[in-house]
């Protein structure tokens, strides 16, 4: 099976296979209630909290998400886990959010983004407590000062006043990684994501030490269709071919053991993509416009939408390769429930957006089913895979839609660049773009740097994702 990044990536595997496994035997409903206490005996120590009854309540908070509910704003205890599995069993819809915060895990993070470390001297001129415009300094019984969290307003005055550099910056990691400033603490000081900003990059799941920011899964809803005997195909996004060691063919084969009735590569709609966006730019070209960016990662899309209005005329108006595989299969397969498997948040908006998918499981969320159901890449036979180009799976990596459009040959002879990662540097650039400085005519933009292989969602590490990348493709032809 796959190689984890993190502890907070470990526990959320083990969630999701555990609700597989209380689901499969149908004692979601009557065990999920436990499922904190069996996590947690008294007998064994917190994962960095203070107390067992800590990490049981968060445990509690944590199975909502993954349940599709957002974490409620009143109290989870005025309701049983039973109550919230009862009705994911039941629901005919999903919410319309995509990501929540569970604000009782980003308790344990930095209230203030200003700390005093114990090189402070409790000098006689304290400057740092006469230059504070809040009085959120004060001294303690040992000399030494600090800072007092709740009236610090993170102006940085007491570290430019030090003399002793004791004051030290503390990012908030969420928000530090965030390219756009869509998530901050709110009067209470918990995270709260503001979706009129947030860009679905899903670089604040990732940067959170407190693994406290979840998609909202579509998990049981996938799993129940399956149950139903309904006809549900996965669709998997090119970038499967980086999750596993394992032959595709025998990847392939461990996705239709879950009980998918077919996968189906995304490939096919990106050689489609490909094809139309070639022909658009050099359309766009002649017509004499003076540059045109890729439009597959939604993300980008969205950042552009929310935040780059003036790149919007130049953004191609060709669809997803998700967006024209479901097309056909839609077409092919009416009754069909169509399941998008990819490493992005921001494909469950565009999935919602426009109906190209019903359901978005991340490759995260895939590796847990298949461990909560016993199921071994490894130990599967392979199925037949289909032959599709190697430039239209390329588009899992950073430069791949770039390949894929000058192989197309229907736009020669211009300049072009790729944007590696969108951050917040990158958006000063787009900024620029948006002014009409740019140095190419054409822009390949992902938005996670490295391309798809290193989403929010994959479940190992870029570098083996890459060396897994390239074994597959070569097994392929």
């Amino acid at each position: 099976m796959a190689a984890y990044v993190n502890n907070v990536m470990i526990i959320r595997h083990e969630l999701i296979a555990r609700l597989i496994r209380m689901f499969k035997a149908g004692e979601l409903e009557s065990k999920i209630n436990a499922l904190p206490v069996e996590l947690y005996p008294k007998e064994r120590n917190p994962r960095g909290r203070c107390c067992i009854y800590k990490e049981r309540a968060i445990t509690r908070y944590k199975m909502l998400p993954l349940l599709g509910y957002e974490v409620p704003s009143d109290d989870i205890d005025l309701h049983q886990l039973s109550e919230y599995a009862a009705n994911a069993l039941e629901r005919e819809n999903q919410p319309e959010k995509i990501l929540t915060v569970v604000d009782e895990a980003c308790t344990g993070c930095v209230q203030a983004n200003y700390v005093v470390t114990n090189l402070c001297r409790g000098c006689v001129a304290s400057p740092c407590v006469m230059n504070c415009p809040k009085n959120a300094i004060r001294f303690t019984p040992s000399g030494q000062t600090e800072i007092k969290p709740d009236a610090c307003v993170n102006c940085g005055l007491c570290q430019k006043a030090c003399p002793y550099h004791a004051i030290v910056y503390m990012p908030i990691p969420c928000e530090e990684a965030c390219p756009v400033g869509a998530i901050k603490k709110n009067a209470n000081g918990k995270e709260e994501i503001d979706p009129d900003k947030c860009v679905y990059c899903g670089k604040c799941i990732t940067a959170c030490p407190f693994g406290a920011i979840f998609e909202l899964s579509a998990i049981i809803d996938v799993m129940r269709a399956i149950e139903r005997k309904q006809q549900v195909i996965a669709m998997v996004a090119p970038a499967i071919l980086a999750q596993y060691a394992e032959s595709p063919a025998q990847v392939f084969a461990a996705i239709e053991k879950i009980g998918f009735s077919q996968v189906v590569e995304v490939a096919r709609g990106a050689e489609i993509t490909a094809r139309n966006e070639a022909i658009e730019l050099k359309e766009k070209l002649e017509e004499g416009q003076k540059f045109m960016t890729t439009s597959c990662c939604p993300s980008y899309v969205e950042t552009v939408n929310k935040h780059l209005p003036g790149l919007k005329p130049y953004v191609s108006h060709t669809l997803s390769p998700l967006a024209y595989t479901a097309e056909e299969l839609r077409e092919k397969y009416p009754d069909a429930k169509l399941v998008f498997v990819g490493p992005c948040v921001a494909k469950r908006k565009e999935a919602r957006d426009q109906n190209s998918a019903d359901y978005v499981l991340s490759f995260e969320e895939l590796d847990s089913i298949m461990e909560g159901m016993d199921i071994q890449p490894d130990k599967m036979e392979g199925i037949a895979v289909e032959s599709y180009t190697k430039e239209s799976r390329g588009f899992a990596q950073s430069g791949g839609v770039l390949g894929a459009v000058l192989a197309e040959k229907q736009a020669e002879g211009f300049s072009y660049e790729t944007i590696n990662g969108i951050d917040k540097a990158m958006i000063r650039t787009m900024k620029q773009m948006e002014k009409g400085k740019v140095t190419a005519q054409f822009y390949e933009v992902m938005a996670c740097e490295g391309g798809c292989i290193a989403g929010p969602g994959a479940n190992i590490k870029s570098a083996k994702a890459k060396k897994n990348f390239i074994n597959s493709m070569k097994s392929l032809g």
